[in-house]
């Protein structure tokens, strides 16, 4: 018989008791604020009106609210159409190590569950919180060869973790939750090939659906190979996972969500470093600015390099745009921001092509330097992604970025909800309200 001490390690670690972990809940808890703020802005992108279309024609039995539909729906097609349209603008939480978007494969299927099971709004955050922690360990247990072959670890690596979230809240033992994991080593998917396309964000919603699925029929009997992510042909050994076993390392003591990184720009995570940097040296008078010079690791150059984006989507993707917005003073956490008119812009291309872009191998991928020449004296700055965050200051960035998505008002609403432990069927129903309306009830 095939030992899965990887598997047995995450199941063990998903159905203990969370004792502590302060840190670790209050990151959460910003996650699930950002998450909303995101999921909502992105109700009305084309991928979400495709997957509510396809919700509205199956129907079926109401137990879990999709945003932007007035009935409610089966769970797992609620995690399947709320991870897609909170990923649909690529404006969610990043883990480095994961390689992947965390939340949005996570939170929909713990909300989803949590309707679904009449969780309480404390137990559906637990259950997130071990959820994205395992999505991280799986991605480390994968590896970078599994996300350089092609795979889309927020949809592979996030389906474990969505899994593990749902199968907490039926209360499943550890060896059901074993179950899980081995079962999904055959539902597990998502190719970086999407990219570009629907097909992206699409990814993040079957993780979540994925996760509710499997860890269903784990609860009702289904009986799975449970080595089916470790064995020779499981999912890891054939899909150019490497197994790393450090991945297990602290493994419910240290909390490598902890190190999740918000995105406070509505585009790119490659550019943000460069935006952060950038931000020290200003406000200052763009018309004295002679060059913008950004320094950043070559592999953003075939990422987020476009020197004259045309539409509004290029615009998100480019060094050039974004040093050129920030100097004109424009709030690059915006969406209206990243516009087909302001990609046209004649004051924003004279100042895009000041803008200079030097690879250096020697940055980290998480790194970036600016230099910035104004009436002939040049002024740098540098800043990295994985510099830690007092949580007061995380906080206040996260809650500013929520208040430009959806205004001050929704979001103290939203950020009280989310305090007092709302139970998930409140809180969708909130977030329903804000769909139809674009307003929360305040009561």
């Amino acid at each position: 018989m095939t030992k899965t001490p990887f598997t047995d390690a995450l199941a063990s670690f998903a159905a203990a008791p969370l004792a502590g972990a302060d840190t670790a809940r209050a990151v959460l808890r910003l996650s699930l604020l950002d998450w909303c703020a995101v999921a909502i802005a992105g109700r009305q992108e084309p991928v979400a009106q495709v997957l509510r279309a396809l919700a509205e024609e199956e129907g079926g039995t109401p137990q879990a609210h999709a945003l932007g539909l007035d009935q409610r729906v089966p769970s797992r097609m609620a995690a399947l159409v709320n991870g897609t349209l909170s990923h649909a603008l690529d404006y969610d939480d990043t883990h480095f190590a994961h390689i992947g978007h965390p939340s949005v494969a996570v939170i929909p299927a713990a909300l989803a569950m949590g309707e679904r099971v009449g969780a309480t709004g404390a137990a559906v955050q637990e259950a997130a919180l071990v959820g994205v922690e395992a999505s991280v360990r799986v991605g480390v247990w994968l590896g970078r060869g599994h996300y350089e072959a092609g795979f889309h670890q927020t949809a592979t690596a996030g389906a474990f973790g969505a899994g593990l979230a749902a199968g907490r809240l039926l209360r499943l033992s550890a060896a059901q939750l074993a179950d899980v994991i081995g079962l999904l080593g055959t539902r597990a998917s998502g190719l970086k090939s999407q990219f570009g396309t629907m097909g992206k964000p699409f990814n993040a919603g079957i993780a979540a659906a994925n996760g509710v699925e499997a860890a269903l029929l784990v609860s009702k009997g289904f009986d799975p190979r449970r080595a089916g992510l470790e064995d020779a042909q499981g999912f890891g050994p054939t899909h150019h996972g490497s197994g790393d076993m450090s991945a297990l390392d602290g493994l419910g003591v240290d909390w490598l969500f902890e190190a999740v990184s918000h995105k406070f720009h509505a585009c790119c995570h490659g550019l943000h470093a460069a935006l952060e940097a950038v931000a020290e040296l200003l406000p200052v008078e763009p018309e004295g600015i002679s060059e913008i010079e950004v320094t950043t690791h070559p592999r953003w150059l075939t990422v987020c390099n476009i020197s004259a984006p045309a539409t509004g989507l290029e615009a998100k993707f480019s060094y050039a745009q974004v040093m050129a917005l920030a100097a004109l003073g424009y709030d690059t956490a915006r969406l209206d921001t990243f516009t087909d008119a302001l990609a046209r812009d004649q004051q924003v291309g004279a100042l895009r092509r000041r803008v200079r872009v030097t690879p250096d191998e020697t940055l980290p991928e998480t790194a970036a330097r600016v230099s910035l020449t104004l009436n002939g004296e040049t002024r740098d700055a540098s800043h990295d992604l994985l510099t830690p965050l007092p949580l007061s200051t995380r906080a206040a960035k996260v809650r500013a970025k929520a208040e430009a998505l959806l205004g001050a008002q929704a979001v103290a609403r939203l950020d009280s909800l989310i305090t007092e432990n709302a139970a998930p069927e409140e809180l969708g129903a909130a977030l329903q309200a804000f769909c139809r309306s674009g307003q929360l009830d305040m009561s």
